[in-house]
């Protein structure tokens, strides 16, 4: 298999919104977005699959070598040689590639977060840092651009930890910042044994209302300029939009289950932002 046949079987096994996004795209940029979408969910798989903390660290490990080889011209793995060619041409540099790493790092050290602030550092890195680099093989022109791509990345990955609550509990794990279930009143017990209640509610209402705040913030910083060229940004925010309306509908029922959206609406709301340029 070519490194170009395994990024893109990787990308589209994953199911992930991000590939109808991709679809629209001409060949070159489409190969470079499949590659580094390729290589988030390898070092994201590290931790997802992880049964012994020792051996995920040391594949995260590897992974940084790994990368540091690959930007000094002898990567090894399929992901890295299919990404390192397109590198140069669209701006990708090695520190982007790190930083995903130290999120994937966080997340084989922490299970709990204090405070909202310190779940945006871990934003930052597993999705502001990506945003960068999506936007760069887009198409940027603007330097605001890069603060829009940080802003949406934050919107997507709090839609991502919205909706994967139950799933991430089972892991052992809540995103969901201690302070805010301070707040609500919301024990951690009740998130890790699946309890439902009106205060657990009001907690998911809040949590969406920041994330619909942050896809509000993206889109005003989006510059008319590189408005047409950041479509597929655009189209994530349109199907992940509709993903948090949806779990709203559902009234937050995410501790049991994880709602999503059919293949066809996906590539109907991609198919609107691409054809019409409306979310």
């Amino acid at each position: 298999m070519t490194p170009q046949a395994y990024v893109q079987q990787k990308a589209a096994a994953s199911g992930s919104s991000f590939y109808y996004a991709f679809l629209y795209l001409p060949p070159q940029k489409r190969a470079a977005i499949t590659a580094f979408y390729a290589f988030c969910r390898e070092v994201d798989d590290v931790v997802d699959e992880m049964t012994d903390p020792g051996v995920a660290a040391t594949k995260l490990q590897w992974w940084r070598t790994e990368v540091a080889q690959s930007f000094v011209g002898t990567p090894s793995h399929p992901v890295m040689q299919a990404l390192m060619p397109l590198a140069a041409p669209f701006q990708i540099q090695e520190r982007q590639l790190q930083a995903v790493i130290d999120g994937c790092q966080m997340d084989l050290n922490q299970t709990r977060y204090l405070d909202y602030p310190g779940l945006q550092r871990y934003c930052h890195l597993v999705a502001g840092e990506v945003g960068e680099v999506a936007a760069r093989i887009f198409g940027q022109t603007q330097t605001q651009t890069t603060d829009y791509a940080h802003a949406l990345g934050q919107a997507l990955q709090l839609t991502n930890i919205i909706r994967d609550v139950g799933e991430d509990a089972r892991r052992g794990r809540i995103y969901l910042p201690m302070s805010d279930l301070k707040q609500f009143e919301v024990p951690a017990q009740d998130i890790l044994k699946g309890i439902y209640s009106e205060r657990f509610s009001a907690l998911m209402r809040f949590q969406a209302e920041r994330a619909h705040g942050l896809y509000d913030q993206a889109l005003g910083l989006l510059p008319a300029a590189d408005r047409r060229a950041q479509k597929p940004g655009l189209m994530m925010a349109s199907i992940y939009r509709a993903l948090l309306r949806e779990i709203e509908a559902e009234n937050f029922a995410v501790l049991h289950q994880r709602i999503s959206l059919p293949p066809l609406r996906k590539l109907w709301l991609a198919w609107k932002v691409q054809a019409l340029g409306r979310l």
